[in-house]
């Protein structure tokens, strides 16, 4: 060992389990080998005795000659225990030693071993306190023997360094229960108050220096709790187990709170209660389907009626369970009786309980009880739930349609394949000389004019007025839909100004795009318009609802690059940079449309509105924009199902009484702002994608224009050396009868079906009838254009 200020030793082989690898409650201690540092100046046959003990125990042991390199080695390793010689101070003084490395943070839980000289028999047994107040743990005294060195390393290895451990690991719990959002209250066996945490002290107005050391008793206690509450829950605390359930408590103020508390008995040595841990939220009750009252007091492992109250689920509705779906699932599952099931996904966390978070618990609360196939499904349904893809429907195996497949996974996904090197930057910088060729602010021209007298039609022709004005028609046809809307009086705007917004907006878009330009927008802005002059959207939404989606129907696509979300991910491109890969087109419509607006006092429509409501148009605004994504299609189209279509059914078909409260009940489901929120959603939506429910000319030309933009850009992911995102789009190969029925079949029939069943639209569901017959028909006729081919 000699000729090194510092040496290490790590002993080989495996070694055995250390003892101080155990558990603390349920936190896991598991220690690298114990650390251990001698600092002795000359090398003897006491440093090689506890070197030798160090390998004995499997410690990794490191020697240090100087005070100095003692302190740098320990700064370096965070030593468990060290060793410091004390009989020679000509060399270093120990207690100076053993200061230096107490002065460090990590010395807090470190021991430190004092070795003294043997003294003569007849001299007096020196005080131990100096040492104690250098710093020092224990002391040694001088013995050489290798065997009295490891009984010593080894007595502070289960005393003083298993307890440094425990209190590390306290340090840590102490540290999240002070971070932690539920009010946290630790009592001692005698119901003697030794902890909260600062949750508990923000929810009932105390400091902890007015509780810590009172008993529960002192508190002042509120007068709503059952007589027998308190009583029933010491019954159960007392026998070692769980209780939980609803308590009043009283505040500082002198306010009762309405609590949902678990109270947790916490067993110590020899077997007995040592601490009560209570767990404490405020309990809320939004649907009163869960608790009721006081009556929801529960003692884990207790069936006495009288002791505590267990709560019951129960599922009113009778069509709830498919017994089909039950027993084909239950045959993948291998020996199912010897499966296991645990409550283990009950979320407590929350203090506001989400919907589905009372789903989870109730169905965990159920399979507790259920038998072994039940509890199987019950998992099956736990696993779907706890995904976020809750909406949106698992595709068949690649053996389907091609078309489908391609199509559904372009549209519905983030592309997330990285390519290095490739990139994508489109630049939303607006140049000066594109907007300043305005379209003329003169009175309409009298054939456009009289071309916008059939606006309110369905089978209004966009692309004769896209003709007739250049490619300029989202401004005269916004210039008269927003007029016959009011949008003027309701922003407190000039029509001057609408004007000037309009021609911004338009010039924003892309005339070189085949189908993502400003006749797309006009497009969307008619069948919107066309949509909310609908007796029961109209009644449904306010006037604020009816400028927000005018306004997102003519940004819903601005500075479109005519690619794909998937396209703009994969090259890596500074818009899919800027928003994270998530929704980055929609962010980016709905963001640029705001940044243009406000931009110029000219064209800034939102400019003489107050704060309120201009943040709720602008709220408006942007989630119909980011609605018109495809990646939530199925959730928002389920959502308006099951939130507005089916409770309006139900009404119609159990409605006994008067027409008049049939029609009140529909209402009060229609007018709900949850509700509003999902028609807004569902009607811009319908109209984004109404292509195929339009007139069967107009249906062919948009389906040939965004076919075109697709083959496009499989042409440049091809040249750029990108995944190519919808392979059936290839100009070369590609069928459009078939990509239109697999469009029509995946996304548009049902979603027009609902809105349809809302909003009565008989002449667009003709329309979707006969075009999709006719894509039909040209598929069966092995065409792949968009026109059957000239008879011979």
């Amino acid at each position: 060992m000699s000729g090194l200020s510092t040496q290490e030793f790590s002993p080989n082989g495996p070694r055995k389990v250390s003892s101080t690898e155990e558990c603390v409650g349920p936190m896991r201690l598991t220690q690298e080998p114990i650390q251990v540092l001698l600092v002795f100046a000359k090398e003897d046959s006491q440093s090689d005795a506890f070197w030798w003990a160090c390998d004995r125990a499997g410690f990794r042991c490191n020697i240090a000659r100087t005070p100095e390199s003692a302190v740098e080695c320990f700064l370096d390793k965070h030593h468990e225990i060290i060793v410091i010689d004390g009989r020679h101070s000509r060399y270093f003084e120990p207690e100076a030693v053993c200061r230096m490395i107490r002065a460090t943070k990590p010395s807090e839980n470190t021991v430190i071993l004092a070795v003294l000289p043997q003294k003569p028999p007849d001299q007096e047994e020196p005080s131990v306190l100096p040492l104690l107040c250098a710093g020092f743990s224990r002391r040694f005294v001088e013995n050489s023997s290798v065997s009295a060195c490891y009984n010593e390393l080894i007595q502070i290895e289960h005393g003083e360094v298993r307890c440094q451990f425990k209190l590390r690991a306290c340090n840590s719990v102490f540290t999240a229960l002070e971070h932690c959002q539920e009010a946290v209250e630790i009592t001692s066996e005698d119901h003697i108050i030794q902890y909260v945490n600062p949750a508990f002290e923000r929810m009932m107005g105390y400091h902890k220096g007015e509780l810590i050391g009172k008993e529960l008793t002192e508190l002042p206690k509120s007068d709503k709790n059952r007589a027998d509450l308190l009583d029933t829950i010491n019954t159960c605390i007392k026998k070692g187990k769980e209780w939980q359930g609803i308590y009043y408590a009283r505040k500082k103020t002198g306010d009762s709170i309405q609590q949902h508390v678990k109270i947790t008995p916490v067993i110590g040595q020899g077997g007995k209660i040592r601490h009560f841990v209570a767990i404490k939220r405020p309990h809320i009750d939004n649907n009163n389907q869960v608790h009721k009252s006081n009556k929801d007091e529960r003692c884990s492992g207790e069936h006495s009626q009288s002791e505590c109250h267990s709560l019951r689920h129960r599922d009113r509705r009778k069509d709830s369970m498919d017994a089909r779906s039950l027993s084909s699932r239950g045959s993948d599952a291998p020996s199912l009786q010897n499966r296991r099931y645990s409550s283990v996904a009950r979320i407590h966390s929350m203090t506001i309980e989400a919907p589905i978070t009372k789903v989870i618990n109730i169905i965990n609360a159920a399979q507790e009880s259920s038998p072994v196939t039940v509890a199987e499904a019950l998992d099956r349904v736990l696993e779907i739930l706890r995904t976020t893809e809750l909406y949106s429907p698992q595709l068949a195996s690649k053996e389907d349609d091609p078309h489908t497949n391609d199509l559904v996974g372009g549209l519905m996904s983030d592309g997330l394949r990285r390519l290095s090197g490739n990139e994508y930057v489109f630049c939303k910088n607006m140049s000066q000389s594109q907007l300043a060729i305005p379209v003329t602010l003169n009175d309409v021209p009298p054939s456009i004019a009289e071309m916008l007298n059939d606006e309110e039609c369905w089978e209004f022709n966009i692309l004769e007025l896209e003709a007739a004005t250049h490619k300029r028609p989202l401004t005269y046809l916004g210039l008269k839909i927003f007029t016959s809307f009011g949008v003027c009086d309701f922003l407190n705007c000039s029509e001057a100004m609408l004007r000037s917004w309009l021609q911004l907006i338009e010039a924003s878009y892309h005339s070189s795009n085949s189908y993502h330009n400003s006749t797309h927008a006009a497009d969307v802005l008619h069948a919107t318009a066309y949509f909310l002059r609908k007796e029961r959207v109209k009644s449904s939404l306010d006037q604020l609802d009816e400028v927000a989606a005018l306004i997102a129907a003519t940004v819903h696509d601005v500075d479109h690059p005519g690619r794909t979300n998937s396209f703009l991910c994969n090259a890596g491109s500074e818009l899919a940079i800027l928003y994270n890969d998530t929704a980055v087109l929609e962010s980016h419509h709905a963001a640029l449309a705001f940044q243009l607006t406000v931009r110029d006092g000219k064209s800034n429509i939102f400019k003489n509105i107050d704060r309120n409501q201009f943040r709720t148009l602008r709220q408006a605004i942007i989630d119909m924009v980011l609605a018109t994504e495809m990646t939530r299609h199925f959730e928002h189209v389920s959502k308006f199902v099951n939130s507005i279509n089916k409770p309006m059914a139900a009404i119609e078909e159990t409605s006994t009484s008067s027409i008049n409260s049939d029609c009140e009940g529909q209402a009060n489901i229609r007018n709900s702002p949850e509700n509003r929120l999902l028609i807004k959603r569902m009607l811009i939506k319908c109209a984004d994608v109404a292509n195929p429910c339009r007139p069967l000319e107009l249906c062919i030309e948009w389906a040939g224009r965004i076919s075109e933009e697709y083959f496009a850009q499989t042409d440049e992911e091809k040249r750029q050396g990108l995944p190519v995102v919808m392979p059936v789009f290839d100009r070369n190969t590609c069928s459009v009868p078939k990509s239109q029925i697999s469009f029509i079949d995946y996304f548009i029939t049902d979603m027009f079906d609902a809105w349809d069943a809302f909003a009565s639209l008989p002449g667009l569901m003709e329309h979707l009838s006969e075009n999709y017959k006719y894509w039909k028909n040209l598929d069966e006729m092995k065409c792949k254009s968009l026109r059957p081919p000239p008879p011979s």
